[in-house]
């Protein structure tokens, strides 16, 4: 923070302001004192160029193609750490001790089963139901099961809460799943990591044993540890927005679920993967790639670039090593959506046009040929994101929660409606 003013003029008033310095990112005007002492308000549709809160949690600089938990950057956290440890990370600040790394896994995994009379919560909904609507459903309900966690003025009762939520999202994720497939649904296991019981839940049967592979588990980790958490985006603002009025830990989370399921949002693997089955196959790749260089077609490339990435997505990086090491095991020989993903790669990454836009595959590009590789329909790509986010949500709740700063959401508006009229009779209307 620094003591230096902004000045801001108009008309016949002159205002100072304070400006704050970030450890990180561009300096913030704080104009917390505009409207009382100018009678003005900011107009910033979108907030992107308004800072809602100060958090400690996530920096993203979309230049340099950086992005940082708690000073940490992804790549080595994807590489040399896991899904818990970076829960551990968002929620608690720092990397945990051993005996720490320990209670915490132990604490999660033995929270991982769902209230009981939940089941016949999930058969109120019609088998095809999206697994979004369920989740979103589900999540919310579950402070009617759990009333000894909703007290959000009790510390203890939000790290019951918190704890719960990121170990029982995989379950309710699973039997979504499940419950849309007419399958039934398979318990979690205590011995089993937190990505290879999720595995298991959703594509384990009554009446055959289970093997998770590592390469698969491995893979399903990255891509939680790469969702984890993304800054002030739209479900992120979300929950905070909810958690300022006070509502319960569950609502919020299942509020924060709700806004990632837009199409703009959560739903970009699955627009990416829709893209490739689109194409079809290998020799139509270079009719849809002139198509996305004219600018007079609609037809965009899903999967490329990011509109907060100007470089490279660094979670990309990450995530195309596990890409490569679940196809070489799963084969794409007999996938010509995976066929189509692979060479639309290679080419796109050796086309100058894209080279110089800095169009590189995404996150989104990579993740979605994951899932698909490894079973999952297009329907479960936005749930696995939520179950991901979760954590994030949590961290980015607490935060919230612990900031003496805090106070009820409330955005301005410009009006632009009618000014003050009088009501008329409906007799005397013309």
């Amino acid at each position: 923070m620094t003591d230096r003013k902004a000045t801001l003029t108009f008309d016949d008033k002159s205002l100072e302001l304070p400006m704050h310095s970030p450890t990180a990112g561009p300096d913030v005007i704080d104009i917390r004192k505009l409207y009382a002492q100018g009678d003005v308000f900011t107009h910033d549709p979108g907030f992107t160029s308004t800072s809602s809160c100060e958090s400690t949690i996530t920096f993203i600089d979309g230049d340099k193609g950086e992005l940082l938990h708690r000073g940490y950057p992804i790549d080595q956290l994807a590489e040399k750490s896991h899904y818990l440890e970076v829960c551990y990370l968002l929620l608690y600040g720092e990397l945990p001790t051993a005996a720490q790394m320990e209670d915490f896994e132990f604490r999660v995994t033995h929270h991982t089963m769902l209230h009981e009379q939940l089941t016949y919560f999930y058969r109120g909904f019609r088998r095809d139901a999206h697994p979004m609507a369920i989740i979103v459903g589900v999540m919310g309900a579950m402070s009617a099961f759990y009333h000894d966690s909703t007290d959000i003025s009790d510390p203890w009762q939000r790290e019951v809460a918190s704890i719960r939520m990121i170990a029982k999202m995989p379950t309710i994720v699973a039997w979504a799943f499940k419950y849309s497939s007419g399958m039934p649904f398979i318990y979690p296991r205590n011995d089993l990591d937190y990505a290879s019981n999720f595995l298991r839940m959703c594509f384990a049967v009554p009446a055959e044993e289970y093997e998770v592979d590592p390469i698969l588990s491995r893979a399903m980790d990255r891509i939680f540890t790469l969702h984890a958490d993304h800054e002030q985006n739209a479900s992120t603002s979300t929950v905070r927005l909810a958690s300022s009025s006070g509502a319960n830990p569950f609502a919020c989370i299942a509020a924060g679920a709700a806004c990632l399921w837009g199409p703009a949002h959560g739903g970009a693997n699955q627009a990416c993967l829709e893209m490739l089955r689109e194409i079809g196959t290998v020799d139509k790749i270079p009719e849809y790639i002139a198509r996305a260089k004219d600018k007079n077609d609609p037809f965009r490339l899903m999967g490329f670039g990011h509109r907060v990435y100007k470089n490279i997505d660094p979670r990309a990086t990450v995530l195309k090593k596990s890409a490569d090491e679940v196809l070489d095991l799963l084969g794409v020989h007999n996938n010509p959506t995976l066929q189509v993903a692979k060479e639309l790669e290679k080419q796109a990454l050796e086309d100058p046009y894209f080279v110089e836009k800095k169009l590189f595959p995404n996150v989104d590009f990579y993740s979605g040929i994951i899932l698909e590789a490894m079973g999952f329909p297009t329907s479960m790509f936005t749930p696995i994101f939520a179950l991901s986010r979760t954590v994030g949500w949590i961290s980015q709740w607490h935060e919230q929660l612990s900031d003496p700063a805090h106070k009820i959401g409330r955005p301005r508006q410009l009006y632009t409606g009618h000014p003050f009229r009088d009501y008329v009779e409906v007799e005397k209307r013309g």
